[in-house]
């Protein structure tokens, strides 16, 4: 009996644990959405978004979407576009809440530092013993450095990070550096408020010279100096060892170069060859095809704050046609990224979507079953349709280059190319969104018997299975009309036959 007794009381200790750790909560960084906010949700018009607020810097300037828009506090995130003119280096800070970025164009380094992590980037060493003499007698001439690693981007890369994780970013490329980032402060990882926040740990945010005095005044508490300059001076340089002087410069208090410095001699760091940056690239695609099947087969395994997140990988490109996941040569192509490509996500519970539409292709009807979704238009324009509750048409008009729309959960979106060429980037705001089409190969109503559709839209036999077939094989990606009618008669004519 007192073994049974035991028994009991150990599972009871247990299987909470285990508990927390399938849901996610036994991960120091796993961000998952708060709940609650439903009734913000209750939207009777979408409309087409561009930035409402322009911040200059030396070199280049950040441009943010109106967070209080009722569609982000429907969606519980907030946007921002960033440009980073050529030797522009945007300085150290970090947010209040996880975040996707897409690189729409340019190139450059960047670097984020992770807490408890190891400096793995480090500048050759001298012999101990000459190292030891030099210190002694105090003529040390060679500075080592040190510091956490550097990557690459590119355009068409997706950079990952975690709330509260300090990044910075250069461009070394000849044409400026364009970004498009989505944050999310609905997530547990925030536990300020709903409101999105960066903290600078250098520089200060200038004023921008178009800015009302009303508009100053909302944006208030977003804006500011680095976090350094609240601290009393003496106390400062103190705690940093260094003089007087050097904190005032820290402190930034008569700098007004803004987030974004000019770097006029080029940003001398250590950091390693492209060559070896993609051998490495390769051999980790690989590394991480063999983990994501790990994943799916323990998903709640967990090695250790070392393998989990120092290592973790925080970048993918999505741009690349030849990562595509659905490909049509008369209509486009789609390219996920996902927390099983990019297990970061998981921690972040963000995903993204890359796509690219030729001239009067269209995106099947479809609705993320759980996820809100920001469309950012990158190239080209669209016809665009999104129905809500009960039938409601929500928005229906153009979404041009520049413009971001948000898609609140379950509701249907359609999309039709109007230019030579539509192109756009998806945040979702979940880890692995799910999207439900209405028509296609693994839709709805491919799904659903033809006796069925027969009854539940009264038409003819041939009727339902005109519309449950007329797209033959095509998934999500839809031909243009002319291309269409031909396919269809000829699915159906095998149909028939058959």
């Amino acid at each position: 009996m007192t073994t049974l007794i035991l028994l009991s009381l150990a599972l009871c200790l247990v299987l909470p644990h285990a508990s927390l750790a399938q849901q996610g909560l036994g991960e120091p960084w796993v961000a998952q959405r708060r709940l609650g906010y439903r009734s913000q949700c209750q939207l009777e018009r979408l409309t087409a978004l561009e930035p409402t607020r322009r911040v200059p810097s030396e070199a280049g300037f950040t441009e943010y979407f109106d967070q209080y828009n009722e569609q982000f506090q429907c969606a519980g995130v907030a946007a921002q576009r960033r440009t980073i003119q050529p030797k522009g280096l945007l300085l150290p800070s970090f947010s209040n809440a996880p975040t996707l970025t897409y690189i729409v164009q340019g190139s450059g380094i960047t670097g984020t530092v992770i807490p408890g992590c190891p400096e793995t980037f480090q500048s050759p060493q001298q012999g101990f013993e000459q190292q030891l003499e030099e210190e002694v007698a105090g003529q040390s001439q060679q500075f080592r450095d040190e510091h956490q690693r550097i990557q690459f981007f590119r355009e068409g890369d997706v950079i990952a990070l975690p709330a509260g994780v300090a990044h910075w970013c250069y461009n070394n490329g000849e044409v400026p550096v364009v970004t498009i980032t989505v944050s999310d402060p609905s997530s547990n990882a925030n536990q300020l408020d709903r409101q999105h926040r960066e903290f600078l740990l250098a520089g200060r945010e200038k004023r921008s010279q178009e800015e009302s005095a009303e508009t100053e005044e909302r944006f208030r508490q977003h804006m500011g100096k680095n976090l350094l300059s609240g601290f009393e001076l003496e106390l400062l340089a103190e705690a940093l060892g260094v003089d007087k002087q050097v904190v005032r410069r820290v402190q930034s208090q008569n700098d007004n170069r803004g987030e974004i410095v000019r770097v006029e001699r080029g940003l001398q760091v250590l950091q390693p060859s492209r060559r070896s940056t993609e051998q490495e690239a390769q051999e980790q695609e690989r590394e991480e095809r063999e983990q994501a099947q790990e994943s799916r087969e323990c998903p709640y395994q967990s090695n250790g704050l070392e393998e989990a997140y120092c290592t973790l990988k925080n970048k993918q490109n999505i741009g690349n046609p030849v990562r595509a996941d659905f490909y049509n040569p008369r209509a486009g192509r789609l390219t996920t990224l996902n927390s099983q490509k990019l297990p970061i996500l998981r921690f972040i519970q963000l995903s993204a979507e890359k796509g690219v539409l030729r001239r009067n292709a269209i995106i099947a009807p479809h609705w993320r079953i759980n996820a809100h979704s920001v469309i950012y238009a990158l190239t080209g324009s669209c016809r665009m349709q999104v129905v809500g509750h009960r039938g409601r048409t929500v928005f229906d008009g153009e979404l041009r280059q520049g413009q971001l729309v948000v898609v609140p959960q379950h509701h249907v979106v359609i999309k039709k190319a109007q230019s030579e060429q539509f192109e756009w980037i998806t945040f979702n705001t979940h880890e692995n969104a799910i999207a439900n089409h209405v028509v296609g190969k693994t839709s709805s109503l491919r799904g659903l018997p033809v006796e069925v559709l027969m009854n539940s839209y009264n038409i003819s036999r041939e009727e339902a299975r005109r519309l449950k077939f007329n797209r033959g094989n095509e998934m999500f990606i839809f031909s243009p009309r002319f291309e269409r009618e031909q396919q269809s008669n000829n699915v159906l004519k095998t149909v028939t036959e058959n």
